[in-house]
């Protein structure tokens, strides 16, 4: 069986910048199994895979180990395929997932990604967090990950954590006040689910985007990931919701084969 394959660099303009996703157009869905081991084969922090539907698409994100709930970068990446290569027409999009249906509309050259807030409640952290981190947090927030806020952004950028020890627990968000206007910076941790650092994380925008709003009275903000590869996004939490915007640039396209 030949199937195509798009690989896109999400929340960038550049390439070998943002966060790299595999998009998987399918006729119909594959056994979940395959889909993990594609994802595997593809060893990037996610392939997302689509299915066309009546009413948009079906999209569902592995990592090279599971299946996640919610993906920023990889959505982002199904969205600018479809967007060039399947339905250059279209204005917007549905995609129905495992957390609801998320919509991403065109402005400009950014697509807009409409995706569930997921603010954080301050929480005492677990004792190996500072250890995993090398590093102490001014304050530890929990929802579907852990957010650790740090001081200033040099702090962020300077950590060296032990993936071994993060390893066993939740994923976490390191963040700082941003500088030379940026409002936030943030770096991401998820060794549990085989990606050691995510360089632009979309889902943890959910929650950090309600946390800025609220610390620094903003409606908007502008938010940057500075992982190695880094990247930009540029944020809005709205009545339960977060729009989230950034830029996507291709890298490659090909067809993969797999056992029929």
């Amino acid at each position: 069986m030949e199937l195509p394959l798009y690989q896109v660099d999400a929340f960038t303009g550049r390439v070998f910048g943002g966060n790299p996703a595999a998009v998987c157009p399918l006729r119909e869905w594959l056994p979940a199994g395959t889909m993990q081991s594609i994802a595997a084969e593809n060893n990037l922090a996610e392939t997302a895979f689509i299915v066309k539907q009546v009413d948009g698409y079906g999209l569902r994100w592995f990592t090279p180990v599971v299946e996640m709930p919610l993906c920023g970068h990889a959505t982002l990446g199904a969205a600018y395929v479809i967007f060039r290569h399947l339905e250059p027409d279209a204005r917007s999009l549905r995609f129905h997932t495992l957390s609801g249906v998320l919509t991403v509309e065109r402005e400009g050259e950014r697509l807009v990604l409409d995706f569930p807030a997921l603010p954080a409640t301050r929480t005492q952290p677990p004792p190996t967090l500072a250890e995993g981190l090398g590093a102490h947090a001014l304050e530890v927030w929990k929802a579907s990950y852990y957010m650790a806020v740090f001081a200033s952004e040099e702090e962020v950028r300077g950590l060296k954590p032990d993936m071994r020890v993060l390893g066993g627990l939740d994923p976490v968000i390191c963040t700082a006040p941003g500088e030379a206007g940026i409002d936030f910076v943030s770096r991401f941790f998820a060794p549990a689910f085989g990606i050691d650092e995510d360089p632009v994380t979309g889902s943890a925008h959910c929650t950090l985007a309600p946390y800025w709003a609220a610390r620094l009275k903003k409606a908007s903000l502008r938010a940057r990931q500075v992982s190695p590869r880094g990247g930009d996004l540029w944020v809005e939490p709205r009545d339960g919701r977060v729009r989230m915007a950034g830029t996507g640039v291709e890298y490659l396209r090909g067809t993969i084969t797999i056992p029929g």
